[in-house]
């Protein structure tokens, strides 16, 4: 008998044990009881009802990554790109993620691919590339709208990969590489253009400078000039003042007299040594009569 009652504690302890259940944080399990929907179960220790109670689904609620695979896309201008991505998504309702559809990860993906065919069909090639931004985020409002029911949540999507042929590839490097040469001509026009206005300026401001030194030189001259013809004038002036107080003494007049004749007799030797005619006065008295006429202004 006793046998029997140990054995009902240990089957008892087991269906107990058996019937405890741990889940872990970022986790959540959905209890169904004789098939039909119970409840959800968050992190923590529940215990469930032996036989009748058990865990249909379990779900992650941390963000998931979800590789959305390579598929091919017709441009607006008719070319084919291959085209992958990855899709970021979460469960946000258990409940909702186990019985809205079979797979949300799966048909999340589907929903981006065929969104991201739409999207490429509108666009040409060139600007699939520069409009990756407004692609990701009109898939992600698109997928995101389809699986509200699900009690999903898409939170991005991104392009990994924008694959054209292999034509394309190479007249897009044509095109780019003969790009890049029409900016480095432009760049050099640009560089000898700024030469030649560089050189300009110098010769300009070079010419203004010789022009400004040419005429402080000219000012310089002229006052020097000015200067050289006062100190000559006042010369002039003290040498006269002072041969007229020399005359004004006694005897002066006649020291001028015959200094005077003598200079005129000097004189007229000259032009008799350098000319080969000579004048004669007819009237000699005419030196002494000029050499009084001289005294007498000399006097006045």
């Amino acid at each position: 008998m006793i046998f029997v009652y140990i054995g009902l504690a240990v089957l008892l302890l087991v269906i107990i044990i058996s019937s405890m259940r741990i889940v872990p944080q970022k986790s959540a399990f959905v209890v169904e009881r004789l098939g039909k929907y119970q409840s959800t179960l968050t992190a923590g220790l529940h215990v469930l009802m032996p036989f009748l109670d058990r865990i249909a689904y379990r779900h992650t609620l941390k963000e998931v990554a979800v590789d959305v695979e390579s598929q091919t896309c017709i441009t607006r201008d008719n070319v084919a790109v291959e085209v992958d991505g990855i899709l970021y998504l979460k469960v946000i309702d258990a409940k909702r993620a186990s019985y809205g559809i079979d797979n949300y990860m799966f048909a999340s993906s589907q929903i981006a691919q065929t969104t991201m065919r739409s999207i490429i069909g509108k666009l040409e090639l060139d600007k699939t590339f520069e409009e990756r931004d407004n692609i990701n985020a009109e898939i992600v409002q698109a997928v995101d709208m389809a699986s509200d029911p699900w009690g999903v949540k898409i939170t991005r999507y991104e392009i990994k990969n924008i694959t054209p042929p292999q034509s394309v590839k190479e007249a897009m490097e044509k095109q780019m590489r003969a790009e890049r040469e029409k900016r480095a001509v432009i760049a050099e026009s640009e560089g000898r253009k700024q030469a030649t206005v560089n050189v300009a300026e110098a010769a300009k401001r070079e010419i203004e400078l010789r022009s400004e030194g040419q005429k402080i030189k000219q000012i310089n001259e002229a006052a020097g000039k000015a200067a050289e013809i006062r100190q000559i004038a006042e010369a002039t002036a003290m040498s006269i003042h002072a041969i007229a107080q020399e005359v004004s003494q006694p005897g002066g007049s006649e020291a001028v007299s015959l200094r005077i004749a003598e200079q005129y007799l000097l004189e007229f030797g000259k032009i008799a040594k350098e000319s080969s005619t000579l004048v004669i006065p007819t009237d000699l008295s005419d030196i002494a009569g000029l050499v009084a006429s001289l005294k007498k202004v000399s006097k006045q």
